[in-house]
């Protein structure tokens, strides 16, 4: 029977593995649920970095003259 979700077969350096199994320990969950759970805050803060370099970038661009005041938006 096919795996419900996608696998990924990862080799990991000993120390590594060592303290991911620690955390999965510590966390009382599995291997896999902890390296799947680590990824996921991984991408998260990879997105972030990208959204905020991409608002930094929109603002240094931004003309001052296309910018409305508090009132002007909200009146």
């Amino acid at each position: 029977m096919p795996a419900k979700n996608p696998r990924i077969n990862v080799v990991l350096d000993d120390p590594i593995y060592r303290y991911v199994q620690f955390l999965a320990e510590k966390d009382g969950v599995s291997l896999s649920t902890k390296v799947r759970d680590l990824i996921r805050e991984a991408l998260a803060t990879e997105e972030d970095i990208y959204l905020a370099a991409f608002a930094e970038e929109r603002e240094r661009s931004l003309a001052e003259s296309s910018v409305l005041s508090h009132e002007e938006t909200w009146s």
